[in-house]
């Protein structure tokens, strides 16, 4: 026992040793945390990457609160991009993607326990689906001030597979007219479906007058202040321990799986 408490001190030493190494190395690599997540559950089916816990959850937003983070929105993120200044660190955004139902009976509970914001990227044509939100519930959320709600699309079929370039231009431009009506606020944020994108895709989006957009892995081509290529850190079954949710939080962690994987 002693000796696992002495390997795990070790290891939090070096974390703290290589984390103030790449700080010092160069503010360049330092990339706002934007966490996303899909489904909270409370039961997440074994292997389901896209499901985590309710109580993973919690524990993960009381550790950002209790830790003095600054939880803030994606749309604040981009300002300061926008401004030149650098982000602070400590910044962190939270994400959902698709509108499952569950995060209006399990994430949204404690996003307004802990008074954390969040923006839930929303498939359209899914809403009122058996496991995704009903109108009334995306109204709900709206309403307390914490939800910022943005587009997924019409559809779930990744915009790179559709070889209409009118149908890319309807799934985009349409998504945001039809949403902007049915909540009554400008819908400013866009998530690429399954996080690809290419150049044609990204103008589009800028074009239809979304102000942010997010994609996931998109590789270390891609710099880390292109407001329309805003990196992500999917939040899976391994943040259950808050070690590694502290790591990926860090804000140099999109450099090392970058690095560590490739493009």
């Amino acid at each position: 026992m002693r000796l696992r408490v002495k390997i795990l001190i070790l290891i939090i030493i070096l974390v703290l040793v290589g984390l103030g190494f790449l700080s010092w190395l160069s503010p360049r690599i330092y990339a706002v945390p934007v966490l996303m997540y899909h489904s909270v559950n409370l039961m997440p089916k074994e292997g389901n990457r896209l499901q985590i816990s309710q109580d993973t959850f919690d524990r993960q937003m009381r550790f950002l609160k209790e830790k003095k983070y600054n939880v803030v929105t994606l749309e604040e993120v981009a300002r300061i991009i926008l401004s030149g200044k650098s982000v602070p660190h400590k910044t962190v955004v939270i994400t959902l993607d698709d509108g499952y139902r569950d995060n209006y009976y399990f994430a949204f509970p404690i996003l307004k326990k802990y008074g954390l914001p969040a923006t839930i990227f929303i498939i359209y044509n899914e809403i009122g689906r058996f496991d995704r939100l009903s109108w009334n519930e995306v109204y709900t959320m709206r309403d307390s001030g914490l939800i910022t709600f943005g587009s997924h699309t019409l559809g779930p079929e990744p915009l790179v597979n559709i070889k209409s370039d009118d149908e890319v231009r309807r799934q985009i431009f349409l998504s945001k007219v039809k949403f902007q009506e049915k909540v009554g606020k400008p819908v400013d944020l866009f998530s690429y479906p399954e996080g690809k994108f290419n150049s044609r895709i990204k103008d589009l989006v800028k074009e239809a007058g979304y102000k942010a957009a997010v994609v996931t892995s998109p590789g270390k081509k891609y710099p880390n202040n292109d407001i329309f290529l805003l990196k992500r850190l999917r939040i899976s079954s391994t943040a259950e321990n808050l070690l590694v949710f502290w790591i990926q939080t860090s804000g140099f962690y999109t450099f090392i799986k970058e690095h560590r994987d490739k493009d």
